[in-house]
């Protein structure tokens, strides 16, 4: 086996480990909260670390910014989850193994190169739990990282500046 099919398959199993180890210790998530902004850091990057399970790290926004200064605490779990988000585009390099041949592969990935960004940035801002796929189409089609992570970062900020500001509201 090539040196690159086993890189990809470890890719997947690594994903697949972190999410894994994530949802089992998923209870002691909730005390990373009493270590402030960084406890929520560490929430946003954990709860965004699971592929295709979601996690209520928009609860996190909400609440912290209730109790925290709301844009920092928006900003911040934007970061955490665009962070986050790197396990289902590690998942998607991995799965080209898998998937490259598939007939519909070609057309995603014309679509991801035209719109991709815009795709990845409205996913990311709006509330939804399938963004991960969009992290495994980008990796699948190796979408530039670094385009991929400004929409994701830019969409995030937009959803979880918004939640912390209501959360700030609220309370």
């Amino acid at each position: 086996m090539k040196k690159e099919k086993v890189i990809k398959y470890l890719l997947i199993i690594a994903s697949i480990l972190i999410s894994g180890v994530i949802i089992y210790f998923r209870n002691d998530l909730a005390k990373l909260q009493g270590y402030g902004i960084l406890g929520i850091l560490l929430i946003s990057i954990l709860g965004n670390a699971t592929v295709v399970i979601p996690a209520p790290v928009i609860l996190t926004a909400f609440i912290g910014g209730s109790v925290y200064n709301p844009v920092l605490v928006g900003l911040v779990v934007a970061i955490g989850a665009t962070i986050g988000e790197l396990t289902g585009f590690m998942a998607g390099i991995g799965g080209q193994v898998a998937i490259t041949n598939h007939k519909h592969f070609k057309k995603v990935e014309g679509w991801m190169m035209k719109s991709g960004f815009l795709t990845i940035f409205v996913l990311a801002t709006i509330p939804n739990p399938l963004f991960d796929l969009a992290g495994i189409f980008s990796g699948a089609t190796n979408y530039p990282i670094k385009k991929f992570l400004l929409a994701t970062f830019l969409g995030k900020s937009i959803k979880f500046l918004t939640v912390a500001l209501l959360g700030n509201s609220f309370f």
